[in-house]
C-alpha cells in the first residue's frame, strides 16, 4: 500500500455502492485533497471493472480520500458516509444490487477500526436508520485504481440520467446536512 501524496494527509476507503456517488460528495467537503475511484476487497489483483462487475472478484467499488486531519477528521468522513448511503441494505444501494455494492470500511490503523466501530454504535444508538447497519468493518488488504473513465465522473458527466437520479439527492443531503464541513 503506498503512502498518501503528502505525508501530513491521511487516508481512508470506503464503499458505499456505486463509487460515483460516494465520489462526488467527498470532492465538495473541506481538507480533502484527492478521491480516486477504485476496487478493493477481493481476491483478484489488478481486477477491471468488468470483472467486479460479475461480483466474482469479491472487491467492492470504493472511493480511496486523502484528507487533511486538521481540517477534517475520520469520524467526520464517517458522519458523512453514514448519512450519504444506506448501511443497512447488504450488498445493493438502491437499484445497485451485488457484493461489489456492499457497503465497508477499510481501514488503515487500529485507530480507524475503532473510531468506525464506535460510529456505527452511534448511529445506531441514535436510531437513525431503521435496519441494522451492515456495514463490514475491514483492515485494508489491497486497493487498485479504476480505470480514467470512472474517475471525477458526476463532475464530467451532469447530463446522465444516473447522475441525476441518483447522485444529486446525496450532493443534495451533503449540503443539507453538513453545510459545515463543505469547501470554500
Amino acid at each position: 500500500m503506498t503512502a498518501p501524496t503528502n505525508p501530513t494527509l491521511e487516508r481512508a476507503t470506503l464503499a458505499g455502492g456505486c463509487f460515483w456517488c460516494i465520489e462526488a460528495v467527498f470532492r465538495l467537503l473541506r481538507g480533502v485533497h484527492l478521491v480516486e475511484n477504485g476496487y478493493s476487497g477481493g481476491r483478484r489483483p489488478n481486477p477491471t471493472y468488468e470483472q467486479v462487475c460479475t461480483g466474482v472478484s469479491g472487491h467492492a467499488e470504493v472511493i480511496r480520500v486523502e484528507f487533511d486531519p486538521t481540517q477534517i477528521t475520520f469520524r467526520q468522513l464517517l458522519d458523512v458516509f453514514f448519512t450519504v448511503h444506506d448501511p443497512t441494505t447488504l450488498n445493493r444501494q438502491g437499484g445497485d444490487v451485488g457484493t461489489q455494492y456492499r457497503s465497508a470500511v477499510f481501514t488503515h490503523s487500529v485507530e480507524q477500526q475503532a473510531v468506525a466501530l464506535a460510529t456505527i454504535a452511534d448511529f445506531t444508538a441514535a436510531g437513525t436508520w431503521r435496519g441494522a447497519i451492515v456495514t463490514e468493518v475491514t483492515p485494508i488488504e489491497n486497493y487498485f485504481p479504476a480505470e480514467a473513465y470512472h474517475q471525477d465522473y458526476y463532475a464530467r458527466n451532469p447530463q446522465n440520467a444516473y447522475c441525476a437520479v441518483t447522485i444529486e439527492p446525496k450532493v443534495a443531503k451533503l449540503r443539507k446536512s453538513f453545510l459545515d464541513l463543505l469547501a470554500q
